[in-house]
C-alpha cells in the first residue's frame, strides 16, 4: 500500500509537467475513467504528501506521555478509615482491594489497624505509588508574652488620688450621691433613671483633694460590672437606703468587696424621708460581717442625704481619711499599666475605652496591648470630653487609636514598640487556639467512642455473615433508614428564635449576654444568639438576620434611614431599648409568642341519653337520641361528646337538634330534646353528652432572668 501510494505521487508529478503521458503511466480504462481534473494534484500537495511520513500502529502508544500517578502518605499502623481518607476513597474500595489476598476481609472494620504489607498492597492495587510520611519534631514557640514588672522602687512612689467605686442596690440613690459631690445632672441623662454602664469621674473637693470615683450600675443585670469596679479600686462606698435596708445587690456588692479585699464605707442614703431608719441599715448589715463604728466595728456609717446635699463633706472627708492611713502611693515612671473600666465604639473616634492608669504616665503616642487587641496612642480624653497631654496613675481616661476594641476587665501593658504589640497579640492569640484545642479533645474523643460504640453494637449481629453479605443486608437496612427519615420541613418546624445583640458598649453586652446565659427553656422554644456586637446596627447584621431568620436587639444604639428601610424590606424586626430590664421583658414576649397557643376546654352543658328513635328523613332512617338537659345548656354551634361510663364513645358535631318538633339552635337545662350525630355510632340509654368550647389560651415562656 505505501509503495502504491509512493507511485502515485511520482506519476502525479510528471503527469503536472506533460499531461500527455498519462495514457503511458496509467493505460488501465478505470483509472482514466476517474481522472478528472478536479482530481489532479497539486505540486505543492504533491511536495506535501511527499514529506509526511507514515507512522506504523506502535509507534503512536510510544509517543503519549505516561500518566502520573496519585501518590499517597502512608505510616506504620494506619487503620483502614485513615488510609481510605488519604487515598480520597471510601471503606469498601479498600476491601475490595484485599478480597483476593490472604487478609482476613471479614473481621476488618474501619478503626482496625493495617500492617505495612496490606498498606503498600492496597496502594499499588489501586494504581497509585505510596511515600512513607516523614516523622516532624514540633518546635515548642518561644513565649512572646509581656512579663510582668518587678515591684516598684521606693524611692520613685508618689501620693496618689484614691479611686473609690460606689456600689449598692438598684435606685438606692448612687449616682445621685456622685452627681451632688460633682454638682452635675448625671442621674438626670440616665435612661430609666437607673445606671447601666461604669462611669469613672475625677472630683476635686472644696479642700483641694481629689478623688477618683466609679459609678457601677446597681440593677441585677450588671453583676459583672460590678465586680470590675470592686477589683480596680481602693476603697468601696456602700450605699444603702435608709427608707429600704440592705437588698439583694447590696449584699452582692459587700461580697464583691470582700473579695476584693478593699475597706468598705458606709453611706446610709436618703436619710431625709419621714420612714427613714438608719440604725436598722446598721443592724441588717451585721449579719452581713459589716460592722460598723457604733456597734464596736471599724467601718464608717455616714447619713446622708444626695438630694438636698446633707453630710456630703463629712463623707469625703472620711474618704479621703481612710485613703490617707492606706497611704496609696504608685510609681509614675516607667512602661504604663492600667485596667479597662469600659470600652465601645464611637462614630468620630472609633474604637474608645474607658481605663484606670494604675503605674506609669500614659501619653500620646504610647504603644499599648491589652487583651489581644493593640493601640497607638492618638488622644487621650478626660471624662468631660477634653484633651488631655497625660494621664498619671489614678487618673481616669479615655483612649483613642486601638485597632481593635479590647474587652472591659484587661490589662493594660505598655511596651516598646508597634512590632513588639503585635508580636503580644499574635502570641495571645496562639495561646487561645491551644487552650480551645485542649478544651475540645475531650469532646472528640468522647463523640468517636460514642461512635464506635454504636458502631460495634450495629455490627454485632453480623460477625457471622461474609462481607460481601454485609454489605447487602446494611445496604437495605439503610435504603429503608433514608425512606423513613424526616423531611426538611418536620425538621423546620423546631421552634427557635435566633437573636442579634448590639449594645454602646462592651459592659452592656456582656451584661446581656450573661443574662441570656441563663435562658433554659429550650424545651418550649431554642434562642440562639448568632451574632453580637458593639456599635450602631450595621447592614451585616440585618443580612445575617435574615440568613438565620432572626431579630436584632439594639440596647443604646442608633440606626440610619437606610439601614432601617433595608430592614423594613426584607421583614427583618428592629428592636430598640435604652432600658435593660425592658429589653429582657420584650426579649421574653417574643419567645412567648413563638409558642403555640394552649387549648383550653370549658364545659358548656351535660345532657343525658333517655331513649333511641328511628326518624325517616327522605329514604334513609336517622337515629335520634332522646335527651334532657342536666346542666347549663346544649348549643348545636359547639363540639359534643359521648360518654359511656368513664370511656369517650365519640367526639365531634351535631347535625340535627330539635326541640319538640322544632329545629332550636340550643336547649336549656331541664329541658328535653332531641339530637342525631355526625358519625354511625350506637348510643344507648343512660350515656352523657358533653356540650364544650375550645378556646386558645397564650403560653408564657418559663424563663426567668432573675429581676
Amino acid at each position: 500500500m505505501i509503495r502504491m501510494t509512493s507511485l502515485i505521487i511520482r506519476a502525479s508529478l510528471i503527469i503536472h509537467r506533460d499531461p500527455g503521458l498519462l495514457p503511458k503511466y496509467f493505460p488501465c480504462h478505470t483509472l482514466k475513467s476517474t481522472w478528472t481534473p478536479t482530481s489532479q494534484l497539486t505540486y505543492q500537495h504533491a511536495r506535501l504528501f511527499a514529506s509526511k511520513k507514515v507512522k506504523g500502529p506502535g509507534k503512536d502508544q510510544k509517543a503519549k506521555q505516561k500518566q502520573v500517578k496519585q501518590e499517597v502518605e502512608v505510616k506504620e499502623g494506619m487503620t483502614v478509615s485513615a488510609l481510605a481518607h488519604a487515598m480520597n476513597k471510601d471503606f469498601d474500595h479498600i476491601i475490595e482491594t484485599l478480597l483476593d489476598t490472604s487478609a482476613d476481609v471479614d473481621s476488618l472494620e474501619p478503626h482496625s489497624i493495617l500492617e505495612g504489607k496490606w498498606i503498600k498492597e492496597i496502594v499499588n492495587k489501586s494504581g497509585m505509588k505510596y511515600k512513607w510520611a516523614k516523622l516532624v519534631e514540633t518546635k515548642q514557640r518561644e513565649n512572646k508574652d509581656i512579663q510582668k514588672r518587678p515591684p516598684p522602687d521606693h524611692a520613685n512612689l508618689v501620693s496618689r488620688p484614691p479611686i473609690v467605686t460606689i456600689m449598692g442596690h438598684v435606685d438606692h440613690g448612687k449616682t445621685t450621691l456622685l452627681d451632688s459631690l460633682r454638682k452635675t445632672q448625671v442621674a438626670a441623662m440616665e435612661a430609666g433613671g437607673i445606671t447601666q454602664h461604669i462611669g469613672a469621674f475625677l472630683v476635686q473637693l472644696p479642700s483641694g483633694e481629689k478623688i477618683t470615683f466609679l459609678d457601677t450600675p446597681g440593677h441585677a443585670a450588671f453583676s459583672a460590672m460590678r465586680a470590675r469596679g470592686a477589683l480596680a479600686t481602693d476603697i468601696v462606698i456602700l450605699v444603702v437606703a435608709a427608707d429600704d435596708g440592705v437588698m439583694k445587690q447590696t449584699i452582692e456588692s459587700i461580697q464583691h468587696a470582700k473579695h476584693a479585699k478593699v475597706p468598705i464605707i458606709v453611706a446610709v442614703n436618703k436619710c431625709d424621708k419621714p420612714q427613714a431608719d438608719p440604725e436598722r441599715v446598721k443592724q441588717e448589715l451585721l449579719s452581713y460581717d459589716v460592722v460598723c463604728e457604733e456597734y464596736g466595728g471599724e467601718v464608717q456609717a455616714i447619713h446622708v442625704s444626695a438630694l438636698k446635699g446633707d453630710n456630703l463633706i463629712e463623707l469625703a472627708e472620711a474618704t479621703v481619711t481612710l485613703a490617707e492611713v492606706m497611704e496609696l502611693k504608685d510609681d509614675p515612671t516607667g512602661p504604663v499599666e492600667g485596667i479597662i473600666i469600659e470600652s465601645r465604639t464611637d462614630k468620630g473616634k472609633g474604637p474608645v475605652t474607658t481605663a484606670i492608669v494604675q503605674r506609669g504616665t500614659l501619653r500620646k503616642g504610647c504603644t499599648l496591648v491589652a487583651g489581644k487587641s493593640w493601640a497607638k496612642v492618638r488622644f487621650l480624653f478626660d471624662e468631660n470630653n477634653r484633651t488631655i497631654a497625660e494621664a498619671r496613675p489614678s487618673d481616669a481616661v479615655e483612649i483613642v487609636g486601638w485597632k481593635e476594641l479590647p474587652s472591659a476587665g484587661e490589662e493594660i501593658q505598655e511596651v516598646e514598640s508597634e512590632q513588639r504589640a503585635r508580636e503580644v497579640v499574635d502570641w495571645r492569640c496562639y495561646m487561645e487556639e491551644q487552650d480551645k484545642l485542649k478544651n475540645a479533645i475531650p469532646i472528640i474523643e468522647a463523640k468517636q467512642r460514642e461512635h464506635q460504640e454504636s458502631y460495634r453494637k450495629e455490627r454485632e449481629g453480623l460477625t457471622h455473615l461474609t462481607w460481601r453479605q454485609r454489605k447487602s443486608l446494611l445496604y437495605r437496612t439503610n435504603r429503608k433508614k433514608l425512606a423513613m427519615r424526616p423531611s426538611e420541613k418536620l425538621e423546620s418546624e423546631v421552634l427557635s428564635l435566633p437573636v442579634i445583640v448590639k449594645g454602646d458598649v462592651d459592659g452592656s453586652v456582656e451584661a446581656i449576654l450573661n443574662i441570656m446565659e441563663t435562658y433554659d427553656a429550650y424545651d418550649q422554644c431554642q434562642m440562639e444568639v448568632v451574632h453580637f456586637g458593639i456599635g450602631d446596627i450595621s447592614e451585616n447584621d440585618i443580612n445575617l438576620a435574615e440568613t438565620f431568620s432572626g431579630m436584632i436587639y439594639g440596647f443604646n444604639v442608633g440606626v440610619n434611614k437606610s439601614i432601617q428601610q433595608m430592614a423594613n424590606k426584607k421583614s427583618i424586626p428592629i428592636k430598640l431599648h435604652k432600658v435593660i430590664y425592658k429589653l429582657i421583658d420584650d426579649l421574653k414576649e417574643e419567645l412567648s409568642n413563638k409558642l403555640p397557643p394552649k387549648v383550653k376546654e370549658n364545659v358548656i352543658g351535660e345532657a343525658s341519653v333517655l331513649a333511641m328513635f328511628d326518624v325517616t328523613v327522605g329514604k334513609k332512617k336517622v337515629q335520634v337520641a332522646g335527651c334532657r338537659v342536666q346542666k347549663g345548656q346544649l348549643d348545636r354551634k359547639m363540639k359534643f361528646r359521648l360518654l359511656r361510663g368513664q370511656d369517650v364513645i365519640w367526639e365531634g358535631s351535631l347535625t340535627a337538634l330539635k326541640h319538640h318538633k322544632d329545629d332550636v339552635q340550643s336547649v336549656r337545662t331541664g329541658m328535653e330534646c332531641g339530637l342525631s350525630v355526625d358519625q354511625d355510632i350506637a348510643v344507648r340509654p343512660g350515656d352523657a353528652i358533653v356540650c364544650y368550647e375550645e378556646t386558645d389560651i397564650p403560653q408564657t415562656i418559663s424563663w426567668d432572668p432573675g429581676f
